[in-house]
């Protein structure tokens, strides 16, 4: 009885380890040469496997359909994803905001530990070769269409990633199959991914990190979601943490045709009277120089230009001949420094994909698809998309734990 796993990311590796693990015979299918390669670039080439956050906030942290992962997420939770890849000789240690690597600090260990389990457990790894159909009869899987030849299965578990990073083999073939079969896939978009702006200042401003910043975001002048931490400067506008978070409701609303800004606060630990004394304290102390050379304190040096042309300021100005109004229009602009989104950046560039298969037409309990009998529709082919930290591939290890799982019993009878 055969289970065939279409693509060898995360989702499909941990669906083929389970399957097998519970006596299925399992093909695994993957485009490229190798398998893990979306793996070996996460965390910055690290792996951030997963996050010790509970399955509440890992739900919380999922803003692309947390909750339809509940269930997945309790029968393979990150403490079990822990102990998998301990159990396997991968030790981990946790970082900043729970955070979860291996010790080594290497995602080529974790892909050989993996490559290791598939090959004791006699999964049949087929690098190279692309489904280019899944062949069903009567809403039945029957097999897939690898590289022109049918594959005869009991079983699909459907495990091809989204559409970002496409040189790892993320290339929305999982979509196209979807849809072949009637499903839904909903609309496709970039998320975890910077954002370009109308402002070309950002271009002098390349390279500048900013942390302890407040970004908002605004749509049509209403703030519709905000984040506190860390973001860069770039050459086409924004990145870095908080605006990667951002970034998905961003791609939606741009989507939409709204007017979106990000209103930047510099300096959110002071209220405006305690910025506002806090400069006349710098002013005393520079009252003699320009207004440019007053600010070195307060400000990164190439932020001072921009901050002084934002808010209407000659930067040539003496730091004496500056007006009560002047000096409220800086504070103003520390507290809020705009930025028009014009755009996200393409979709090749973002670390996941939102969109996907509709997960109403998905048993949570199974992954098992609502519309074909045999196929399992898992990762970030469904519409499954998190923030930053682990949670992602945590989807992708739970929703792959209960495809093999649930696959296997409807092949052989066996349950975990």
């Amino acid at each position: 009885m055969n289970i065939a796993v279409i693509g060898g990311g995360a989702a499909g590796i941990m669906a083929a380890c389970q399957a097998a693990q519970l006596g299925a015979h399992v093909t695994l299918f993957e485009k490229t040469k190798s398998i893990g390669r979306k793996l070996s670039i996460t965390g910055k080439g690290r792996c951030n496997l997963t996050n010790v956050a509970d399955v509440p906030e890992i739900v919380k942290n999922i803003p692309g359909n947390g909750k339809f992962l509940f269930g997945a997420l309790k029968r393979f939770s990150s403490a079990d994803t822990v102990n998998f890849f301990e159990s396997l000789g991968v030790k981990t240690k946790v970082e900043r905001g729970g955070r979860i690597f291996p010790v080594s600090d290497d995602a080529h260990e974790v892909i050989d530990a993996l490559t290791k389990r598939l090959a004791l457990l006699n999964v049949d790894v087929k690098t190279n070769s692309s489904v280019t159909d899944i062949v069903a009869e009567h809403h039945k899987v029957k097999g897939v269409l690898v590289d022109g030849k049918i594959f005869s299965c009991d079983a699909v578990i459907l495990a091809t990633g989204g559409m970002s990073y496409p040189a790892t083999g993320s290339t929305g073939d999982g979509f196209k199959l979807a849809r072949r079969l009637g499903h839904t896939v909903t609309q496709i978009l970039p998320a975890l991914v910077p954002l370009e702006t109308e402002e070309t200042f950002v271009r002098e401003l390349q390279g500048l990190s900013l942390r302890n910043v407040n970004a908002k975001l605004l749509a049509d002048s209403k703030i519709v979601a905000e984040q506190f931490g860390e973001m860069l400067f770039t050459h086409f506008g924004v990145s870095g943490p908080i605006i990667l978070t951002l970034s998905r409701q961003a791609a939606k609303l741009l989507a939409d045709g709204s007017f979106v800004e990000l209103e930047i606060n510099l300096k959110p630990a002071l209220k405006p009277e305690q910025l506002d004394a806090r400069i006349l304290r710098d002013f005393d102390k520079f009252r003699r120089k320009a207004i440019k050379n007053a600010l070195v304190e307060l400000l990164p040096a190439k932020l001072i230009p921009v901050v002084l042309d934002a808010a209407f300021i000659d930067d040539s100005k003496r730091v004496d001949d500056i007006t009560v109004d002047e000096r409220r229009r800086l504070v103003d602009t520390l507290r809020g420094l705009l930025l028009t989104v014009t755009k996200t950046r393409p979709i090749d560039e973002a670390i996941v994909t939102s969109g996907g298969v509709d997960v109403k037409e998905i048993d949570p309990r199974t992954m098992q698809s609502k519309i074909v009998d045999g196929l399992f529709i898992v990762g970030e082919v469904a519409d499954i998309d998190g923030f930053t930290g682990g949670f992602n591939l945590q989807a992708a290890w739970s929703t792959g734990f209960v495809a093999g799982t649930s696959a296997t019993a409807t092949v052989t009878g066996r349950h975990g």
